[in-house]
């Protein structure tokens, strides 16, 4: 099992930025792919953004290239998504997860666990 606990959301205006961070515990955390995705409300669950294991390799949605940064530190068994220029539509509550394969991620949005996830809101 792998446990994962989301930080760093909360109210920020249109254009402003946020980091948000997802400590891993119970297994190797350089062992697994990681990823974002979000749900706002009324919406399709989406992934945001993955990463593989070593952080060489990363994904995201086409709508969010160039603002948002996905990284990690396999160190501190920490994961991050750094937001940049949020909009309104940004608005969602943010999932961090693990699964054992980027392929999945990528070609399936498919993952293995799931954090309890952390609201963002952006005012306009």
């Amino acid at each position: 099992q792998v446990q994962l606990v989301e930080s760093g959301g909360g109210l920020v205006q249109a254009g402003g930025s946020l980091r948000l961070s997802c400590a891993a515990s119970g297994r190797t955390f350089s062992n697994y792919a990681m990823g974002w995705f979000r749900q706002a409300p009324g919406k399709d669950r989406e992934l945001v953004a993955a990463i593989n294991w070593s952080g060489a390799g990363t994904y995201y949605a086409d709508s969010l290239k160039g603002r948002f940064t996905i990284s990690r530190d396999n160190t501190k068994n920490t994961l991050y998504l750094q937001m940049n220029s949020l909009k309104p539509e940004d608005t969602a509550v943010y999932y961090c997860t693990a699964g054992t394969s980027y392929r999945d991620y990528v070609g399936l949005g498919k993952c293995d666990y799931w954090g309890q996830g952390t609201q963002v809101t952006v005012s306009s």
